[in-house]
């Protein structure tokens, strides 16, 4: 069987340049920040201040990446960051579907009711005052859970999870209640497993809000060292980088050889922005197939 082929106007090759050519530009623009900003934390400090670094190190070295990674400090972050975004993705997924299932229900006489009122919370906000005066007088300052137990259920994530139910087959819930199914069983058993790409999203939005969270350490826990997280120390190092003046000498840390080697406010920027970005970014990959799929079929409302 003889193939047949498709002939292309002079027109269609000009358009197919512009098109690979915008989309090659734009991968370009976007990338390039990125790998500007890993070959600067991979190349000597010293060097890099000197210009003229663009993709790759032009003097290879590991010794900024040993020297802020040799703070305990740092590493006790990085516990507590992983920690946070892991308990607060689990619970605050689990909790905003549950709500979002009852939301669902017709037969729930409240619906309307509570759906207006966790609307009315994406439009008025008590502001910063308030909002500090309650996490304290809940006892949660200076506590690990102010991170995880006031960002449960948010306004947004509920109404896309709960699209998304609206949208599954009414006869699969009849059927599990015909053969005596309770509510919790057929959401656990039914509506959970239906749910896995809007979950996986919104999975994604609130490990990604928690991981790059430094605020409410800032207000909440900035009283105790132990219970800082990555980001804020990523602040303060950032901080106390763009407060070094003077020549190069006046670097924030020393090998432990004793060597001369020093680390630029530059190169401090470039390594930390590396060590808080790569961790969020290995788990795009993992969630990406649900991403796309989750958003629009919670964001569609017939």
């Amino acid at each position: 069987m003889k193939t047949r082929r498709i002939h292309r106007t002079k027109e269609d090759i000009i358009l197919d340049f512009v098109v690979y050519t915008s989309l090659i530009f734009l991968v370009i623009i976007t990338l390039y920040p990125f790998l500007n900003t890993l070959a600067v934390s991979f190349n000597d400090a010293l060097d890099s201040s000197k210009g003229g670094i663009y993709l790759w190190p032009r003097k290879f070295t590991l010794y900024n990446y040993r020297s802020l990674l040799s703070r305990q400090q740092i590493f006790h972050a990085s516990l507590i960051s992983v920690l946070r975004t892991v308990l607060s993705t689990l619970f605050c997924t689990f909790s905003t579907a549950m709500v979002a299932y009852t939301l669902s229900r017709k037969e729930f006489v409240f619906r309307k009711l509570f759906s207006f009122i966790y609307v009315l919370t994406m439009y008025i906000d008590g502001g910063l005052i308030p909002n500090y005066f309650l996490i304290r007088n809940l006892g949660l300052t200076n506590n690990f859970w102010v991170y995880v137990l006031p960002g449960l259920v948010t306004a947004f994530n509920l109404i896309v999870i709960r699209t998304y139910i609206n949208g599954l087959p009414e006869s699969l819930i009849e059927s599990a209640r015909v053969d005596g199914a309770g509510e919790f069983t057929i959401f656990t058993r039914i509506v959970l497993p239906l749910c896995k790409p809007v979950l996986a999203t919104i999975a994604l939005f609130v490990a990604v809000a928690n991981w790059n969270a430094w605020f409410d350490t800032f207000l909440y826990n900035s009283s105790n060292p132990q219970l800082s997280t990555l980001q804020y120390e990523l602040m303060k190092v950032l901080q106390s980088a763009n407060t070094m003046t003077g020549s190069l000498e006046q670097a924030l840390a020393q090998a432990a050889t004793g060597s001369m080697q020093t680390i630029t406010p530059r190169a401090i920027r470039a390594t930390m922005t590396v060590i808080v970005t790569v961790p969020i970014a290995v788990v795009y990959p993992f969630l990406q197939r649900y991403f796309v799929h989750g958003l629009t079929l919670g964001g569609l409302k017939e």
